[in-house]
């Protein structure tokens, strides 16, 4: 278990090609005892956490010594020309089509042994390299990954051929071409993986493109060209049509319209006049003007959600712990199979030698326990990248399969379901005048950042005349704000929870109290958001049930309840009891929670999922495991589809592994398939699993 002093340690690593080569680094880093670990073949990233830096030069030499190269900067290795998996291809293929088109030409040179053996021999010397390598330093993990299928079989092949050879024992003992075309034809199916995986994590990669540009700095009067990397907190920058936004902050002059859809998903630019906020990243459609650069590098609010998604790939769904289970023990499993149709077919059903070696070879050659491996991490990568791009930032990959299964959601009223935009319609006073009480509740709501406040705060801006001195203000979750004034005076201003003890008029919904006593009553109403009916009833359509919580007096959730189509009411609840009904709500199915403000946070934590928008509050966005990025609430729609079809492709990637080596492995063991043949398919089961998985990219979801 990790414990707060400890350091998050990033690491560049290259050379890992597919998921049993993270297993490997992962379960080195986890049995030096460090924790939290993220390793990410498709980026190259390993993380974990330790108590200091200092352990970074050995934990580099140890991953080293399993075949990979590390580096503790924060730029990324660069493979030599030589160490490309396309290269070692083209060059396995200079040789290995020769060598195979001895079966169909009839160039008698191609026949003879040592000119066979002279082809052959390089490719099989780049198998070493390659795959031999790799195997063996995957023992040495501790999890066998699939080089080591690929490493015998071409071995058996190759020395048996070898000695045929010196022994001059003729054509029938020549497997040359099986040995140099399984190395080729791996070798493809690499390329064709590495391609594929790249495609898996384009939302990702698309983002850190939105990172680099340049920008135009004013400095002394002057204005010069930098990277966004040089940018720092206070620089002043200029933008004009057409720029791209290089950092966090606000405009400092002039106004435009800025394209937020790499971040929301929604088409239409936004507005922007002075003092507006801008996010690194986007886009400025028209209009120039100069901002004050707030945040950068890893503190923008697009890097953090980069380092959310990679992060949300590190949440493994626990339908992935069956693969991982199967891909751990494959490789021996296989190899004591591959033995046994040996020895079976050679001493029990008196085949020929050459006979059940090939069909031991085949055996080794067509198991692929990579797809078992690829099949949840490439769909997961591929619905959290689609749901990025439709502004739907989900933080675990856990997530997705907890979303899929979800079978009630409860809304928060105020700010969720309603949207928050208060209009103040009546005020009466008691005791103290209307001016005193529109000044006291200016102040007080100064402090707040909830939707309520922030209207009343809009509405009573041009009304203020003398606002109080406050030496104290607190938040009472649930209930409202508590202050004490420079002059002595304490103020409460809050829910009816407030005046429980006092006949008030139930037309109003805010009371502020002087000193104890009640000295105005406020009518504010609100309205409902634009696709919330639309999201109710879709939801109802897939079987999910509604249900309303909420802190507000019952007669107005209710209302608000009947107007979208919700039946289960829950009001007037305290953050407590709000927690009280969410554990009770989830013996009765998975139970997902959306909600926006302070209070709201208990309850988004302890839901099996918890759903935040966008504009909630930081306490409200740090407990959910979902965050709307867009105003729409019917988004949510869309997030449960999009968790639906990731989930059923992580089943369909499943199947396919599990099916593919279930039916192979005894067809090669019977001797139906020649080992090139298997070869070919078992370096293409990969690809089909990940082209399933990119296929959810594109693909309609109902």
């Amino acid at each position: 278990m990790s414990t707060t002093n400890e350091q998050l340690i990033e690491l560049n690593v290259s050379g890992m090609h597919c998921n049993n080569c993270a297993l490997s680094v992962h379960k080195l880093l986890e049995k030096k005892g460090f924790n939290d670990i993220f390793v990410d073949f498709s980026n190259n990233e390993v993380k974990f956490k330790a108590e200091n830096e200092s352990v970074i030069p050995q934990v580099i030499k140890d991953i080293e010594g399993l075949g990979f190269k590390a580096s503790a900067s924060d730029l990324p290795l660069q493979e030599k020309f030589y160490e490309k998996v396309e290269n070692k291809f083209y060059f396995s293929l200079l040789f290995s089509v020769p060598l195979f088109s001895h079966m169909f030409l009839p160039f008698h040179w191609l026949h003879e042994p040592y000119v066979q053996l002279a082809l052959c021999l390089p490719v099989y010397l780049l198998g070493c390299w390659h795959f031999g390598k790799s195997a063996i330093n995957s023992i040495r993990g501790g999890v066998p990954n699939m080089d080591v299928l690929i490493f015998i079989g071409s071995s058996a092949a190759f020395f048996y051929s070898l000695w045929g050879t010196l022994q001059s024992l003729g054509e029938n003992y020549l497997f040359y071409e099986t040995a140099a075309t399984i190395i080729s034809l791996v070798l493809l199916g690499n390329v064709f993986e590495k391609r594929s995986v790249t495609q898996t994590t384009s939302a990702i990669r698309s983002l850190l493109k939105f990172q680099e540009t340049t920008a135009k700095r004013w400095l002394n009067g002057e204005m010069e060209e930098i990277h966004s990397h040089d940018i720092r907190n206070g620089d002043i920058l200029a933008l004009n049509s057409g720029d791209k936004v290089p950092a966090d902050g606000e405009i400092v002059w002039g106004e435009g319209a800025i394209n937020e859809s790499m971040l929301t998903g929604e088409s239409m630019p936004v507005e922007k006049t002075k003092y507006s906020t801008i996010i690194g990243g986007t886009i400025v459609e028209k209009g120039n003007f100069r901002m004050l650069v707030t945040r950068t590098g890893k503190h923008t609010a697009l890097s953090q959600i980069i380092e959310l998604m990679k992060n949300a790939q590190a949440a493994k769904p626990p339908i992935q712990k069956l693969g991982d289970r199967v891909a751990a023990v494959f490789v021996p499993v296989v190899v004591s199979i591959a033995t046994i149709t040996f020895l079976v077919t050679y001493f029990a059903l008196e085949v020929s030698f050459q006979k059940s070696m090939l069909n031991a070879i085949a055996v080794l050659v067509i198991s692929c326990p990579c797809a078992m491996g690829l099949a949840t991490p490439t769909a997961v990568m591929v619905g959290l990248g689609r749901a990025a791009k439709n502004g739907l930032l989900i933080k675990g990959g856990d997530t997705i399969e907890k979303l899929a299964a979800i079978k009630q959601i409860v809304f928060d009223k105020t700010g969720t379901i309603t949207t928050g935009n208060f209009t103040l319609k009546e005020i009466q006073v008691n005791q103290i005048s209307e001016q005193e009480a529109i000044n006291i509740i200016s102040a007080i709501e100064g402090y707040s950042n909830h939707p309520l406040a922030v209207s009343l705060q809009t509405q009573l801006k041009d009304k203020i005349s003398d606002r109080p001195i406050l030496i104290k203000v607190e938040e009472d979750k649930g209930i409202g704000m508590k202050a004490i004034g420079a002059d002595g005076s304490s103020y409460q201003l809050g829910s009816k929870n407030i005046v429980k003890e006092q006949p008030t008029d139930d037309r109003f919904n805010l009371f502020l109290k002087k000193d104890d006593t009640l000295v105005a009553s406020l009518l504010l109403e609100d309205e409902i958001k634009p696709g919330a009916r639309q999201l109710i009833s879709s939801l109802k359509d897939m079987g999910i049930k509604p249900i309303l919580l909420s802190g507000d007096r019952q007669e107005k959730c209710r209302a608000i309840a009947a107007e979208v189509g919700i039946e289960e009411v829950y009001s007037e609840k305290l953050p407590g009891e709000k927690l009280e009904i969410i554990h009770q709500l989830k013996q009765r199915g998975n139970t997902a929670m959306m909600g926006d403000g302070i209070n709201d946070a208990p309850a988004l934590t302890s839901s099996d999922v918890g759903i935040s928008m966008s504009d909630a509050s930081h306490i409200a966005i740090q407990s959910a495991d979902v965050v709307l990025l867009k105003t729409d609430i019917s988004s949510a729609e869309q997030l449960i589809k999009i968790s639906k079809h990731t989930l059923l492709t992580i089943k369909q990637n499943l199947f396919w592994a599990f099916f593919y080596n279930i039916v192979a492995i005894p067809v090669a063991a019977m001797g139906f398939l020649n080992p090139m043949f298997g070869a070919l398919t078992m370096a293409f089961s990969d690809v089909v699993v990940i082209g399933n998985s990119i296929r959810l990219k594109t693909k309609k979801i109902e």
